[in-house]
């Protein structure tokens, strides 16, 4: 049988290029060689496509140095129609043939990348691609819209109000009203960002302007969320083979015991204070539920692919916090995690992903 050839997409112009990279580092050092010749392709922060090198050492995630893909001065040109499905690359020495690609897998965080907008760049070329379509994209990308179509589908999410700098400087009392309404503690975040950049639990009043501006760096609509009493729970979904339901793994729970929140530090620098657990401690109706409520908000969007769905168990029950249609795929984060717990080893995971995308072929 001959390899299915992947482009490994990653890096981009989001804040989250870092982690996009230590991704990528864990996908190359994973994925399964004797079934897929590898291409990777790194996006610059300035939004180049260049052919990296691949050495998953190299996109390690070491708190002293974050990776990043640097200009190297290539170039990698996609497809010029749908009438090809050939990449190339100019340097120094001339532009050559990457050959035909099979299968794109971009693993990128944040906007440029998880939000719709690579994944319509390779549906005009024509290119199959591994996750989420252009609106389940776009939709997971924005929290307020996420939450807007999840509260639409019938699915608890938290109270919240979304607002810009022009709304609150014409009626700043009544984006007072609205955002005091909520009660304290809040959570203030930008509508489209992820591993919690950007985002700040605010406890006094006193602290929400500073916490807007922190968010407003991020992204020009902001989101304020009433704070929710309860265990944060995470589980993963797969898309199902063959028309087949969704698939929805075991869960996880994010303990955190010294800090505010799960916050970017916690997430991928390995500070203290917080205790990923999984399988979580459920009964067996309680994770019925969850895995229920999970495949739901899967669908509400559109979903393909993959997603994690993070949702507080409060004493009224499930609320969903977030959905992430490009989450952590690092060995240790909590999407492969939820599957290894369910069976399935992490390049299984990358196997499964890349040959379901492919099977989907060009959208």
């Amino acid at each position: 049988m001959d390899k299915l050839r992947v482009v490994l997409l990653f890096g981009g112009r989001s804040s989250e290029h870092s982690i996009s990279c230590a991704t990528a580092g864990g996908v190359l050092g994973a994925i399964d060689r004797s079934r897929f010749e590898v291409i990777p392709v790194g996006i610059t922060r300035e939004g180049a496509y260049i052919l990296e090198s691949d050495e998953p050492a190299r996109f390690a995630l070491d708190p002293a140095h974050l990776p990043e893909v640097v200009d190297n001065g290539t170039r990698v040109q996609w497809p010029e129609s749908t009438a090809s499905r050939e990449l190339t690359v100019t340097d120094a020495s001339g532009t050559r043939s990457l050959g035909e690609v099979d299968v794109v897998f971009p693993i990128l965080h944040g906007r440029f990348g998880e939000d719709g907008t690579i994944q319509g760049l390779l549906e005009l070329v024509g290119l199959p691609y591994v996750g989420n379509g252009v609106l389940a994209s776009s939709l997971g990308m924005d929290k307020h819209f996420t939450k807007t179509v999840l509260e639409g589908a019938g699915i608890p999410v938290a109270p919240w109000v979304t607002v810009t700098r022009a709304a609150l400087a014409a009626d700043p009392e009544l984006w007072q009203r609205r955002t005091r309404s909520l009660g304290l503690p809040v959570f203030v975040k930008p509508a489209r960002a992820g591993s919690s950049v950007g985002v700040t639990k605010v406890n006094d009043w006193a602290e929400l302007d500073a916490a807007l501006e922190v968010a407003f760096a991020e992204d020009g609509s902001v989101l304020i969320e009433s704070g929710v009493v309860g265990r944060e729970i995470e589980c993963a979904v797969l898309e199902g083979r063959d028309g087949a339901a969704p698939r929805v793994s075991v869960a996880g729970e994010v303990v955190v015991t010294g800090r505010e929140f799960y916050d970017f530090e916690a997430k991928y620098l390995d500070a203290p204070g917080v205790e990923l657990v999984c399988p979580a401690d459920l009964g067996d109706g309680e994770l019925f539920e969850l895995q229920r409520i999970a495949r739901r908000a899967f669908e509400a969007i559109g979903g393909q692919g993959l997603a994690r769905v993070d949702v507080f168990l409060t004493d009224e029950g499930f609320v969903v916090n977030e959905l992430n249609t490009m989450p952590g795929f690092t060995p240790i984060s909590m999407f492969p995690t939820c599957w290894l717990n369910s069976g399935l080893s992490y390049p299984e995971l990358i196997t499964e992903l890349i040959e379901v995308g492919f099977a989907t072929g060009p959208r």
